[in-house]
């Protein structure tokens, strides 16, 4: 009986040190939803701002050919870019599993062949073991700051291969936050710019009365702004992806941490009945004991 009661107090304690954990990571991705979710809300002002300014170019000039949509673009070697956004670290449920899945079924529909840059490691597992050619790894960024050199990179890295033609378009794959279903994945078209999307800026009306004048000639401002767009489109995938994340890994806390609840409700039940237990037999031993006892000093002793 008293291994069994060490047993459990044992099991107690290693459950009730896990439910430390588990709550110091709950804490941990609730704080970095926040700055996560408040860039992306950021980056909604700033890309509203960049696409007035695309809608004004646009009335001028159409998208430079370098950017243009087309099928006249694509030849039989370019491949099809895309971008997956993951996680590098576990403990987020079917995070990268909805993502790499939802990619591969779109990439699956598209002609041409994928050429794919993997963010985080569990994502790149996944993709690696569907059979999928990767060109890449690339570290998921721990904080809002360190989303700008990973922007960078991929910028860089897909305008050399569109350069050569090794790619003909490149598409984003992330997981978008939902009010409903925590998050949802998502696929956007980066490149090449689609004429319609260009049509309806171009067509959009102006906020005030007064339509601004574009300083220092139409096509470089117009390249300026693409620039941004590029920039801040990637971004925004990256930071929603980052939030979606963390909120995956809440909710699979929290879920951890009801279970951990449950499990240590039942092992503290089931100890103190053992350790009740316990108490009752010695209880009995000492009462049969003094019965004896009582009976033996009842008896009357020989003369």
């Amino acid at each position: 009986m008293s291994k069994t009661t060490a047993s459990l107090r044992r099991k107690i304690n290693s459950a009730e040190d896990l439910q430390s954990v588990v709550r110091t990571m709950k804490a941990l991705a609730a704080s970095s939803i926040g700055q996560y979710e408040q860039s992306v809300r950021a980056l909604g002002h700033y890309y509203r701002t960049v696409e007035l300014g695309l809608s004004l170019c646009f009335r001028d000039t159409g998208i430079p050919p370098a950017l243009q949509t087309g099928e006249a673009r694509r030849t039989d070697a370019g491949a099809i870019g895309a971008v997956v956004f993951g996680s590098d670290q576990g403990l987020v449920g079917q995070f990268n599993d909805v993502v790499a899945d939802y990619a591969l079924q779109t990439l699956a529909a598209l002609p041409g062949k994928p050429l794919v840059w993997a963010v985080g490691e569990r994502v790149h597992a996944h993709l690696a073991d569907a059979g999928l050619p990767l060109t890449g790894l690339l570290t998921v960024p721990n904080s809002v700051k360190a989303i700008t050199p990973l922007v960078g990179q991929i910028l860089m890295e897909s305008e050399a291969r569109r350069s050569r033609d090794e790619i003909t378009e490149l598409h984003l794959f992330y997981n978008r936050p939902t009010a409903g279903t925590v998050y949802a994945p998502v696929s956007q078209q980066l490149l090449p710019l689609d004429e319609n999307w260009r049509r309806q800026l171009a067509e959009r009306p102006w906020p005030t009365g007064n339509l601004p004048e574009v300083i220092g000639g139409g096509t470089a401002a117009l390249r300026a702004l693409i620039r941004e767009y590029l920039f801040v489109t990637l971004f925004r995938a990256c930071a929603e992806s980052l939030a979606s994340e963390n909120a995956s890994r809440l909710a699979a806390m929290q879920r951890a941490d009801k279970n951990i609840d449950d499990l240590l409700a039942n092992l503290n039940g089931t100890f103190h009945r053992l350790r009740q237990s316990r108490i009752d037999a010695e209880l009995f031993d000492v009462i049969a004991g003094y019965e004896a006892l009582s009976k033996e000093q009842a008896q009357p002793r020989p003369e």
